[in-house]
């Protein structure tokens, strides 16, 4: 039984050990198989993500892509309303000023014709597009609101006025030419004008501008000098209840459109007249308390003036300008920009123009008729409205400069006691202007030593060269030198004058023949006809002992005054026109009491007047001359009429009246038979007649301030 249950156990064990084999067996069959699915669907997986995730991405990618693109759009469209916002501000600020406009219009402006009738066309000479502009203007009248603004309606009277007197096609009804009302109304608010004690206030203006960089080192090297003479001249003269203007300077020649690279040649021997002329101006203006708005482009002229591309007439300027400092280049770019309607600022300008514009030469249509035709002629202003460096053109204004100096009244002392040395200091910087006066050059080496400030070493080898040196430094040699030499080039520039402030005498070469446009390559196209028949006329007139004439090719006229000079001793000489006080002093009566907008301002005053008669064949300038007087051409509308004539013992039996001539008023003394003048811009004081008799007007002078009569100030 034991062995039964024993044998019985043994079969049951090794069946269950059999069947757990199986079982593992089994169960580890079904986990190979079921890895296999595993590893297989995983596998499966894989591919399937991967693939949706290219999917996936690429669709992203796409709506990424139709973003962007939205996104480009919307970029564009915001700025397209940001354009329309600027645009429309534009045009609701553009329409405000129309409107203002309007009013202001409507309040000031003289009350136009009431009728057609009462518009006849004047003649039209100098104005050759203005019936093509009148036809054009019936025509389109209604294409821009701004013409109506300015009171243009469709009938002849609004649409000529509006071509004669917002732009400049047409001339100016009689009657119309008013005097400024803008001017007026600047005035008016203006504040008073104080004479200022510092130009830290003009610097900002002239700070990081290439084209003002040398006059902004000369109007601080001038500081102190020019707050003395303000300081004196207030002390003087009684300058109160006078208003400050408001001024645009826009020295033209300077500008990067002119081309011609003035201020960048200034600091490397170039011509420095023009750039004294405009840095003395700029401390005048400011000194005497004015408004000074500085422009150095064209970019910056349109900006001043309001004048914006397209539209009809340009909007309203960033302030109401009273005067514009300009010159012929800066007047032109003024035309150009403002699309030659320059008729509202026309009587406004002074022109800076260093060798003066005769009659002829500005007369637009007689420069045609009489081929006279140049770069700088033609543009049909009063001939007084041009401001030259020197009183050489009675028909132009004065404005003149300052002549550089730096010596205090110790200094002067030390000058007076003090042995100068046997020193010559030659004026030129280039060493083109000593080519040929090698024998001349001898001549002045065999008494001086002989020194220069020439921009290269191609001169004779005993000058003793400083090269292109600072003014100080200049200074310093003209006052140890007895005599400044002039090579007859360049004419009439400041260093003359500059050498006869510091004691040193001027050895001023004579030109045969005298120099004119008509027969000198460096006078051609100039608008004059003015003979200069030494390097610098205005000292020429100064004399013995400060200025010798001489004869460069004369050895004995040039020993002789070397000689003269050698032995002699100057005091310190300096008209007072080109003094900074005298400066200040002419352009502030300029400034109060020249005007040209007005016909009813008569300045200088009737009492200056002296009427002369001239030989056959003289000038007006040389006649009043000859008596110790300048011609004043604002006279001449006086004389210009026979009622008048006869005060000053003129009796005309007989008159007609023409604008054939410069001449004019004159008479024929033999047929007592009298010639008016017809057009106001033909008045001259430098033409001459052999066959008529001119009816001059003359005026007497202040002493060293030949701008201004005795009772002018």
């Amino acid at each position: 039984m034991k062995r039964i249950l024993w044998r019985t156990t043994c079969v049951l064990m090794g069946i269950g050990f059999i069947w757990c084999l199986s079982f593992s067996y089994i169960i580890l069959s079904n986990a190979d198989q079921e890895g296999i699915v595993v590893s297989g669907y995983k596998r499966w997986s894989s591919q399937t993500w991967k693939t949706e995730t290219q999917d996936e991405l690429q669709m992203l990618q796409i709506k990424m892509e139709q973003e962007k693109e939205k996104g480009k759009v919307n970029d564009e469209l915001i700025k397209n309303l940001l354009s329309e916002k600027s645009h429309l501000q534009q045009q609701v600020a553009y329409f405000e000023n129309l409107l203002k406009l309007q009013v202001k219009t409507t309040e000031e402006a003289v009350p136009p014709p009431k009728t057609d009738q009462d518009c006849s066309l004047p003649p039209l000479e100098g104005y050759p597009h203005c019936l093509q502009k009148l036809e054009w203007m019936k025509a389109n009248w209604k294409t821009d609101f701004c013409y109506s603004v300015y009171g243009v309606n469709g009938s002849f009277c609004s649409i000529l006025i509006y071509l004669s007197e917002v732009e400049s096609w047409c001339p100016m009804l009689p009657g119309r030419a008013a005097s400024s009302t803008q001017a007026k109304a600047s005035e008016e608010s203006a504040d008073p004008m104080e004479v200022r004690q510092s130009l830290e206030g003009l610097y900002p203006s002239l700070n990081n501008r290439r084209q003002f960089r040398w006059i902004q080192q000369r109007v601080q090297s001038m500081e102190q000098i020019w707050i003395e003479a303000g300081r004196s001249l207030s002390a003087k003269y009684n300058l109160t209840g006078r208003r400050a203007k408001q001024i645009l300077v826009h020295p033209g020649a300077l500008t990067d459109e002119s081309g011609f690279k003035i201020a960048e040649a200034a600091f490397s021997g170039g011509p420095l007249g023009e750039l004294v002329q405009w840095s003395d101006l700029i401390a005048t203006l400011h000194i005497l308390g004015h408004n000074l708005y500085l422009s150095s482009s064209t970019s910056n002229l349109k900006f001043f003036l309001g004048i914006q591309d397209g539209g009809c007439p340009p909007r309203q300027p960033i302030v109401e300008i009273d005067l514009i400092y300009t010159d012929i280049i800066g007047f032109k770019q003024f035309e150009k920009v403002h699309n030659h309607s320059v008729i509202k600022y026309r009587c406004i300008f002074r022109v800076l123009d260093s060798f003066g514009t005769e009659p002829d030469f500005n007369h637009a249509v007689w420069v045609q008729k009489h081929n006279l035709q140049g770069p700088f002629g033609g543009l049909n202003l009063i001939p007084a409205q041009f401001y030259t460096m020197f009183p050489h053109t009675p028909d132009n204004t004065f404005l003149g400069f300052v002549v550089e100096h730096y010596m205090t009244s110790e200094e002067k002392k030390q000058i007076r006691s003090s042995q100068r040395k046997q020193q010559a200091l030659v004026y030129g910087k280039r060493a083109m202007f000593w080519k040929g006066k090698e024998s001349y050059l001898d001549s002045v080496h065999k008494y001086f030593e002989v020194h220069g400030t020439v921009d290269n070493s191609q001169i004779p080898s005993y000058v003793k060269n400083h090269g292109i040196i600072k003014g100080t430094e200049i200074q310093k040699l003209l006052r140890e030198s007895k005599v400044f030499v002039g090579l007859s080039f360049p004419y009439e520039g400041p260093a003359p004058l500059e050498a006869l402030a510091n004691g040193c005498a001027f050895l001023n070469p004579k030109l045969h023949p005298p120099k004119s446009s008509l027969n000198s390559e460096f006078f051609k196209g100039k608008p004059n006809t003015r003979e200069v028949t030494s390097q610098h006329p205005y000292a020429e007139a100064i004399g013995e002992p400060y200025v010798w004439m001489v004869d460069m090719f004369n050895k004995t006229d040039v020993e002789r005054a070397l000689t003269a000079i050698l032995n002699q001793n100057i005091e310190p000489y300096l008209p007072y026109e080109f003094s900074c006080e005298g400066m200040l002093q002419r352009v502030s009566v300029l400034i109060e009491k020249q005007d040209f907008c007005s016909n009813t301002v008569s300045w200088p005053p009737m009492s200056a007047l002296q009427v002369v008669q001239a030989e056959p064949g003289t000038s007006c300038k040389q006649a009043c001359h000859r008596r110790g007087l300048i011609c004043e051409p604002a006279f001449f509308s006086h004389l210009n009429n026979t009622r008048n004539l006869l005060n000053y013992s003129v009796d005309c039996q007989t008159s007609e009246v023409s604008n054939s001539s410069l001449v004019l008023p004159a008479f024929n003394h033999t047929t007592r038979h009298c010639v008016l003048q017809s057009d106001p811009l033909l008045f001259s004081c430098v033409r001459s007649s052999q066959s008529l008799t001119r009816i001059c007007p003359c005026r007497d002078y202040i002493k060293d301030q030949i701008a201004l009569c005795k009772t002018c100030i």
